[in-house]
């Protein structure tokens, strides 16, 4: 029995799609049906029933998934104790954070973190919360900083900070001389648009229903381009508030007649390792107000 099969297995599980499995593990749906089979041979019976609408458990998938989640942990502790092993009682601690979640708190955290426990390794990689989900089943990842939008069946989830959104403009833009904006006035001006932003739908939406259209001059799924391009008068870029830039050039502008807010979040997979040192850092974590 290998790790990649009980990997495909649970993921499986967790989408009731052999096509959504594989395209989340990032490997093509014949693969991770053979790694499927190898493992209902190994284990005496089929895993799944599949259909149309998906797949299910059999009585016996069910009654292995449990195991096999534990077994999933038991490899990743083994792996975790390997690396502190390896690097002479150095201890890794890998991190991923979402595209927009602001530098400021997280790092201050992780700084105060290692004052306090200078043995300790920090792998930080910022990346999408596609990735990032995908990270923390492969136990890429202790810990994963990102918008709280993942099933609570398969992630512990440990709440952080609240934040709203605001439109961010260079101190040159004629809307700068303002404190606060409307939908309806932004839709009169050249919009920046952050195609994998979280609130992205429903800002749009938003926008119809009041009877006005933001239309973007530019998009991209790099924050820091958007913002370069609000610096140099673009258009408005719509941000959360600890991910807009604190420095002269750019004016931040509350958005009035709509609340757009988020909840950040700490994510860890229920199948792996609580190691007492990434325990202690969610711990800091808690405290960003």
């Amino acid at each position: 029995m290998k790790i990649s099969q009980i990997r495909c297995f649970l993921a499986a599980c967790e989408y009731d799609s052999f096509s959504q499995a594989a395209r989340d593990l990032n490997v093509s749906r014949s693969s991770l049906t053979a790694e499927i089979k190898k493992l209902e041979y190994e284990l005496g019976g089929l895993l799944f029933l599949r259909d149309r609408a998906g797949c299910r458990l059999t009585p016996l998938g069910t009654a292995v998934r449990p195991r096999l989640i534990e077994a999933l942990r038991q490899a990743h502790q083994a792996q975790a104790e390997a690396a502190r092993h390896v690097l002479l009682k150095r201890v890794p601690i890998d991190i991923g954070v979402g595209e927009t979640v602001g530098q400021s708190k997280i790092s201050e955290v992780i700084e105060r973190y290692r004052s306090c426990n200078p043995q300790a390794d920090i792998d930080l990689i910022v990346d999408s919360d596609a990735a990032l989900l995908q990270g923390l089943r492969s136990g890429r990842f202790d810990i994963a900083v990102m918008v709280a939008r993942a099933s609570e069946e398969f992630f512990q989830i440990d709440a952080l900070y609240e934040e709203n959104y605001y439109a961010i403009v260079s101190s040159e833009h004629h809307l700068s001389q303002r404190k606060a904006v409307t939908l309806e006035l932004l839709a009169d001006n050249e919009m920046l648009d952050r195609i994998d932003c979280e609130m992205r739908k429903f800002i749009h939406t938003t926008s119809e229903d009041r009877g006005c259209r933001l239309s973007a001059s530019y998009r991209s799924n790099r924050v820091d381009w958007l913002i370069e391009f609000a610096r140099n008068g673009a258009g408005f870029l719509i941000l959360p508030d600890s991910a807009i830039p604190n420095e002269k050039g750019l004016v931040k502008l509350s958005i009035e007649d709509v609340q757009i807010h988020r909840q950040v979040a700490a994510l860890r997979c229920h199948h792996q390792p609580s190691r007492p040192e990434v325990l202690a850092l969610l711990q800091e974590l808690t405290k960003i107000t």
